[in-house]
């Protein structure tokens, strides 16, 4: 039931899912000379799940039982050096337009409407993109403006032992969120119009790219968690104004409750019932930002990022972290855990910078094998679907598991007041932060949306370059200002550089093809899946606002 690596790369004929004719440069020798260049994602690898988990990285390091399954990075290089090439090499890549057509099939853009001529919100609008590396990608987005109450939602989810767990957080969080902020008059009102068969005023708005789905046949099942969750805050009801940083805390706390829930209680439907277990089995961490006015918060539970972009009064650019990761490179993360367990388990609780030596994240949705107690984990695994109980990772109990939960959804939140300088704010994926440190991050996103890279220097970061080198580079960058090279979307555009940025911090095409061209057993060897949201603000608000408080 568990799908074993090969030893040996397949060709490209064996195993392709994708059209062979963009994959040419795989062959020929290109391959010995590409693994040179391109960076190895060094921090996901295990291959321990059935074929209904094929494809997901579980962020854990590999265990002794599943050794022959996970191969060290080292062994790539053998890999590679295996396979008999043509004596001739023959150079071939993707052309701007296919580029183009792979980084831009996932990306949405959104402007808030003006009203008479105005724009009266603190956002002017956002871009979004997803890049995968898994297939089926892992990673989640969402985004939506709050109706009954004021404020816009936006959010970005990374799953991993696959992507059902993020899936559902990004279908559901957003409702939760909404119905924590409603006043009680309000919940009321929704639960009468319930009651009585009439249509539910709308919560959310959606703004959503078509490849964002809903699963439709889970639909009911949610709703009625919701339904009991806004009855039990109208029963809790204490009349007092509901705080944002309250609401998002109980928001993810419930949600992640009612995923564990719908596991343990089942569902007479054969389908639904594999898929709580699946989502619950698997998980997701989640960087969410409440927009509302100039007031700003992130709820953080993982380590997903967000950064804000400052354009400084000289007109340069920095970055100011909202968010912090939750895992072993965080110290008051792993003090936090420490002080949840016996003093004895301290030595057992991080191995290797991981929870329990297995899962990367501190903190996470779903991942009920580090919540439940393993006599719970037994009984659902065992009276669950064959699928389930033939799978060797569900019935795989973490070493050292003695006072569970290990693990918490609880996010972390940081408020922010918006200020005039504060031009747009990033949510991303770790795929990003992987490749890009948040000041390059802030520099290109800051540069694209005001168009002052078209007359920076160039800078070559005390690099010794040849003229002809220099000459390249200045072709380089006059050829990424004709129409073919020029983004519309800054998320986009950060991906375009994530991928393809050379030592000088320009877009290298030849790198940017090679990284694009990798088929799907490889690039997750190279990258992670990587979904951003750029959120650009309106500053004229933003400082109308500070004026009428002064």
């Amino acid at each position: 039931a568990i799908p074993v690596r090969s030893s040996r790369l397949p060709l490209l004929s064996d195993a392709m899912t994708a059209p062979a004719h963009l994959y040419p440069l795989i062959r020929n020798c290109e391959i010995s000379r590409l693994c040179s260049t391109v960076c190895y994602c060094h921090h996901r690898h295990l291959c321990c799940l059935s074929s209904h988990f094929a494809h997901s990285h579980f962020r854990c390091a590999p265990q002794k039982k599943f050794a022959a399954l996970c191969r060290p990075k080292e062994d790539f290089n053998y890999f590679f050096h295996t396979r008999d090439y043509a004596s001739t090499p023959q150079r071939f890549y993707l052309t701007p337009p296919q580029v183009n057509s792979i980084l831009k099939a996932n990306e949405y853009s959104f402007k808030v409407p003006e009203f008479d001529g105005k724009n009266v919100s603190s956002v002017l609008g956002f871009d979004s993109n997803q890049l995968p590396a898994n297939a089926p990608i892992e990673d989640r987005r969402s985004a939506a403006t709050c109706l009954q109450t004021r404020g816009m939602l936006l959010g970005v989810f990374d799953g991993h032992a696959g992507c059902a767990c993020a899936q559902a957080v990004s279908e559901r969080l957003f409702y939760y969120i909404a119905v924590s902020l409603l006043p009680h008059e309000t919940l009321l009102e929704i639960e009468n119009a319930v009651e009585s068969g009439r249509a539910l005023l709308p919560i959310l708005q959606w703004h959503k790219h078509p490849n964002d789905y809903f699963s439709k046949e889970a639909s009911k099942l949610y709703f009625n968690s919701l339904r009991t969750y806004w009855q039990e805050l109208i029963d809790l009801n204490s009349g007092e104004t509901t705080d944002v940083k309250e609401a998002l805390i109980n928001a993810f706390k419930r949600l992640d409750n009612d995923i564990s829930l719908e596991a343990q209680v089942g569902d007479p439907n054969s389908f639904l019932n594999y898929l709580v277990l699946r989502v619950a089995f698997s998980g997701a961490t989640a960087c969410v930002a409440h927009v509302d006015g100039v007031d700003l918060h992130v709820a953080n539970t993982g380590d997903s990022r967000a950064m804000l972009g400052v354009q400084e009064e000289d007109g340069s650019w920095s970055a100011l972290n909202l968010s912090y990761d939750h895992n072993a490179q965080n110290e008051r993360e792993v003090e936090r855990v420490k002080t949840e367990h016996p003093k004895a388990e301290e030595k057992s609780l991080v191995k290797q910078d991981r929870l329990l030596g297995l899962l990367m994240p501190f903190r996470a949705f779903g991942d009920v094998k580090f919540k439940w107690s393993i006599e719970l984990q037994k009984r659902v695994v065992e009276s669950g679907p064959d699928q389930l109980n033939d799978n060797e990772y569900t019935k795989f109990i973490p070493p050292n598991y003695h006072t569970p939960p290990y693990l918490t959804a609880e996010p972390e939140v940081i408020y922010h007041r918006l200020r005039p300088q504060d031009k747009f704010l990033v949510l991303a994926t770790d795929g990003l932060w992987e490749t890009m440190h948040r000041q390059d991050v802030a520099r290109i996103v800051g540069e694209y949306l005001t168009g002052v890279h078209h007359q920076e220097p160039i800078a070559i970061g005390g690099y010794k370059v040849t003229l002809g080198q220099m000459h390249g580079l200045l072709a380089e960058r006059r050829a990424r200002f004709s129409s073919v090279f020029e983004d519309q979307n800054a998320a986009t555009h950060l991906i375009r550089h994530a991928v393809g940025n050379n030592e000088f911090g320009t877009v290298d095409h030849e790198r940017l093809s090679k990284m694009l061209s990798l088929p799907e057993e490889l690039a997750r060897m190279y990258r992670d899946d990587m979904t951003i949201i750029v959120v650009q603000f309106n500053s004229h608000m933003i400082g109308a606002c500070q004026n009428e408080e002064l």
